[in-house]
C-alpha cells in the first residue's frame, strides 16, 4: 500500500500536468513551425511561432489554418500560414502592386514595393475565381459570410487564396505571434502588430 501511494504521488502530478498542457494547446495557444518560404521576409522556413487560439481575427492578421478541404491539392491535415486580407463581405482586387479592399488601397507596409510588384498580379475575386476554377466559389465577387481571403507575404511563391479561394473560420486554428527572441524587430512588428491602419492614408 505504501508503494502504491508513493507511485501515485508522482503519477497524479504528471497526469494533471499533461491534462493542463492539452487544455492549453486546445484552447489557448501552441507552438508551431513555419514550413516553406511563402511568408518571407517576415516568417522564415522552420521558424517557430505561437498560435493564439482566442485572438480576434482582423484584416492584416497572420493566421494558421488547416488547408485540408481548402486547398484541393491537400488531402490530410496540413497547416498553412497566411495573412488575412479580406473579411466576410469584403471585395478585394489587385492592380499594379496595390491591393484594394472595398475600393480602398490597403497599407502593405509589411512588404517592400518590389515584393508587392513581383508576383501579386492584377485581378479581382471574380477574375481569379474563374481563372483558377475555384471549386466552391467560382464567380464570387465578395468574401462569403464566415470565410476569409488570405495571401502569403512572398506573393511570387505563395500558394494562397488567389488559387483556391476562401478559408472558412472553422478551419482557422488561431493568430500567429512571433516571440521576442525570434526573427528581427521589423519582422516581429510586421506579424505581431494589430493593423489598425489597414487602409493606406
Amino acid at each position: 500500500m505504501k508503494t502504491f501511494r508513493q507511485v501515485m504521488s508522482w503519477v497524479i502530478p504528471i497526469v494533471i500536468g499533461l491534462l493542463i498542457a492539452l487544455l492549453i494547446k486546445q484552447f489557448l495557444f501552441q507552438v508551431v513551425r513555419v514550413d516553406g518560404p511563402s511568408m518571407q521576409p517576415n516568417l522564415q522556413n522552420n521558424e517557430r511561432v505561437f498560435c493564439l487560439k482566442r485572438s480576434q481575427i482582423h484584416r492584416g492578421s497572420v493566421v494558421i489554418f488547416d488547408a485540408n478541404g481548402v486547398d484541393p491539392q491537400v488531402a490530410v491535415k496540413t497547416d498553412y500560414v497566411k495573412r488575412v486580407i479580406g473579411l466576410p463581405g469584403d471585395t478585394v482586387r489587385s492592380q499594379n502592386g496595390n491591393i484594394y479592399v472595398n475600393g480602398k488601397k490597403i497599407n502593405q507596409g509589411y512588404i517592400s514595393m518590389k515584393q508587392r510588384d513581383a508576383g501579386t498580379g492584377n485581378w479581382n475575386l471574380k477574375s481569379i475565381s474563374v481563372q483558377n476554377s475555384w471549386l466552391k466559389h467560382n464567380g464570387a465577387t465578395k468574401v462569403p459570410k464566415g470565410e476569409y481571403f488570405v495571401l502569403g507575404d512572398h506573393r511570387s511563391v505563395s500558394n494562397d487564396g488567389r488559387y483556391w479561394g476562401f478559408v472558412p473560420k472553422s478551419k482557422i486554428d488561431g493568430v500567429v505571434k512571433v516571440p521576442s527572441w525570434a526573427g528581427t524587430k521589423t519582422a516581429r512588428q510586421n506579424v505581431n502588430k494589430e493593423w489598425q491602419h489597414f487602409y493606406a492614408k
